[in-house]
């Protein structure tokens, strides 16, 4: 009988352990911001974020390079601060937000690359492109304690892309020889997650 009750014991160890575990990290996606940076005109900068952002950071603390990102951003709810020319990048010229409602990034691998800092490669998608981008990652910092008990976790990630490369190809030539939009985008990633009191 006894052993029958430990046997009992491994298989629920095994199948449920969840159970046996700390509180899991959660996403705050009202903690989390991407913004992003791009030349205009070829003398000034435009700088946006989307305000809309889910998903899930699976963070490992004993070994982080087993933490993972599963990350989308509603284009829709992209804002430079002025509305004429949100709307055009909310068009077909740009994002098409009306046929890809979402940009996606979902992690592949996390590798350590110096002291505070770490590589995470995934697989960035933008108007149904998906291409391989590395992410910069500051963090994650030390785990605080918020005034409700739980603790914290933050990082800012960091990453250059060529808006042509995801089928943003919409230009204007100036009449000096330049062009009204740069082709490198600069984009900025604040995550926090944070953990319940076990």
């Amino acid at each position: 009988m006894r052993r029958r009750i430990i046997l009992a014991g491994a298989v629920l160890c095994l199948v449920t352990p969840g159970l046996l575990l700390a509180a899991p990290w959660e996403f705050d996606p009202a903690h989390t911001g991407v913004h992003f940076k791009v030349r205009h005109l070829m003398i000034s900068s435009v700088r946006g974020e989307f305000e809309k952002v889910s998903g899930k950071i699976v963070y490992d603390e004993s070994d982080v390079t087993k933490s993972s990102a599963d990350i989308a951003i509603e284009t829709a709810s992209i804002n430079t601060r002025v509305a004429k020319r949100d709307e055009h990048l909310r068009s077909p010229d740009f994002l098409d937000v009306a046929k890809y409602p979402a940009i996606t990034f979902r992690s592949k691998r996390v590798e350590k690359a110096g002291d505070g800092t770490l590589k995470m490669t995934g697989d960035l998608t933008i108007r149904g492109v998906s291409k391989e981008v590395v992410l910069t990652v500051e963090g994650p910092t030390p785990a605080i304690k918020d005034p409700m008990g739980n603790s914290r976790v933050g990082g800012q990630a960091a990453t250059r892309i060529n808006r042509k490369d995801f089928g943003l190809v919409w230009n204007k030539v100036l009449e000096t020889g330049g062009v009204v939009v740069g082709d490198e985008v600069e984009i900025t990633i604040d995550v926090e997650i944070y953990k319940k009191p076990a």
